[in-house]
């Protein structure tokens, strides 16, 4: 909508949640903004808006129990079959089958940020055995570089990377071609992180099945491959929204807010040259 009256004076400004597109022009229109603080946990889609002089700060810490938990019931979900017997319920139709389960699963877990490690927490008590890999090697974490390496032993490979030129269509047919047959592939990330073309070929096939929260496009169109694909659960975006948003976004904002009043450093800084 409109600026208020008041918008001469903003100097802290909080995105929308859900996002929505922001106006960039009416960013420049603040002449004494100094901060923008987003809502979610990537800033990718606001980071090239920010006016020169404005410190970009993203939700980081917010999303991570809902994100985690998602991720979590999109894998039990997927390995225990509950959309098929969902749909068998529609039918009115009794179908028992032997399903694999997620005990004693290998989760390799694409990414090793706070949301990954909120994952891997979640994943304790289900007797799994668990990898990260981040951007670069370090204590608990391999270097993307191995990753042709480690996929042919995960049963279940997460995404939860962000989204950046590196990591666009990282998910290609090789990747894909190198998953252990059988195993899952869960993107609780971005959309753009799979070649949805090659994915939707390895559903057809078979080899592997997914979970996907995000998809490229998004929001999916009607008659998308990806609607009908084999193999495929699907869910709208749905990492970040639930009752466990608010308390959290509330938190941070408030914290900022003092942080930025009594002039201390700022949490959740972006680089200007990383979103």
């Amino acid at each position: 909508g409109p600026l208020p009256d008041t918008a001469g004076e903003v100097e802290f400004f909080v995105t929308q949640y859900p996002a929505s597109p922001v106006d960039g022009a009416a960013l420049a229109s603040l002449p004494r903004l100094r901060v923008l603080q987003a809502l979610t946990a990537g800033t990718e889609h606001i980071a090239d808006l920010v006016p020169d002089g404005v410190t970009l700060c993203s939700a980081r810490g917010v999303h991570d129990a809902a994100t985690a938990e998602l991720a979590v019931g999109l894998m039990i979900a997927s390995r225990r079959g509950l959309a098929d017997f969902v749909r068998a319920q529609d039918r009115g139709e009794w179908a028992p089958s032997w399903r694999p389960a997620l005990a004693d699963s290998h989760v390799l877990i694409v990414g090793a940020g706070a949301i990954a490690q909120a994952i891997a927490r979640r994943l304790a008590p289900f007797e799994t055995t668990v990898a990260f890999v981040g951007r670069t090697a370090r204590d608990g974490v391999r270097a993307a570089a191995d990753l042709p390496d480690l996929l042919p032993s995960a049963d279940v490979v997460v995404l939860i990377a962000p989204a950046t030129e590196e990591t666009r269509g990282m998910v290609d047919a090789a990747f894909l071609a190198r998953m252990k047959p059988g195993a899952l592939l869960v993107n609780v990330a971005r959309g753009s992180l799979v070649d949805t073309d090659a994915l939707v070929a390895a559903l057809h096939s078979g080899r592997i099945s997914a979970a996907l929260d995000v998809t490229d496009p998004e929001p999916l169109p009607t008659g998308h491959p990806l609607w009908s694909a084999p193999n495929l659960l699907l869910t709208p975006h749905v990492g970040g929204p639930s009752e466990a948003f608010w308390p959290r976004a509330y938190a941070l904002i408030a914290a900022q807010l003092t942080r930025f009043a009594a002039g201390e450093p700022l949490a959740n800084v972006v680089p200007r040259d990383r979103p």
